[in-house]
């Protein structure tokens, strides 16, 4: 991985990656979906949803891609979806790259980011979409609901094995205020520790 992001991880690992308890839970019920997965011989898709597929969803994407990365668990694919689109935002984006990750942008309304965290592994391609786009799973995957209107909305996710509501308070409460990049550092780094404690469980 590359130095600033490792770094960024052995901190977790320092700090022990631990969530509180009644998150814990969700989090072992999608550990035990990967585990099942894997004792079935299959591949576990993870899709992560929100909204506006923006923020929450994207930085679960990455850091659960991450993590599964870092504990050696080849059968994990991540996706992320909302239930509309609009683009990456580029404050989470920012929060992203100062956590070590490198990131390309070609441009455009609704760039298609290129998300790396270590050289000899391919990138992982991030915009906003709908949860049921053809980029995304359609059958046998996780679906992950990070954000309370997406819970509220989708009660059931066509083609979802399991349904598992984790859901994170909106970084974008602090776009334009002095405290931005503050707030969606800490709610990088959160979602960072739960991707990374989730992982350490399969």
């Amino acid at each position: 991985m590359y130095k600033q992001l490792d770094s960024y991880i052995q901190n977790l690992v320092e700090e022990g990656f631990d969530p509180p308890a009644g998150r814990k839970k969700k989090l072992k019920q999608l550990a035990e979906y990967v585990i099942q997965q894997q004792k079935e011989g299959e591949t576990a898709r993870l899709t992560f949803i929100c909204t506006h597929n923006s923020r929450r969803s994207h930085l679960c994407q990455i850091w659960a891609a991450t993590a599964a990365y870092y504990f050696g668990l080849s059968q994990v694919e991540t996706y992320s979806g909302g239930t509309e689109a609009t683009a990456f935002n580029p404050n989470a984006v920012r929060a992203v790259e100062r956590a070590g990750f490198r990131v390309e942008s070609p441009g455009g309304e609704n760039p298609q980011y290129r998300i790396y965290f270590a050289e000899d592994e391919p990138p992982l391609v991030c915009f906003s979409k709908t949860f049921d786009d053809p980029y995304n799973p359609k059958e046998e995957f996780a679906a992950i609901m990070t954000c309370t209107d997406a819970d509220q909305r989708c009660p059931t996710v066509p083609g979802a094995s399991v349904r598992i509501s984790i859901p994170y308070v909106d970084p974008k409460e602090a776009d334009g205020t002095p405290q931005e990049s503050r707030v969606y550092d800490e709610r990088c780094l959160q979602i960072a520790t739960e991707m990374f404690y989730l992982m350490s469980q399969v």
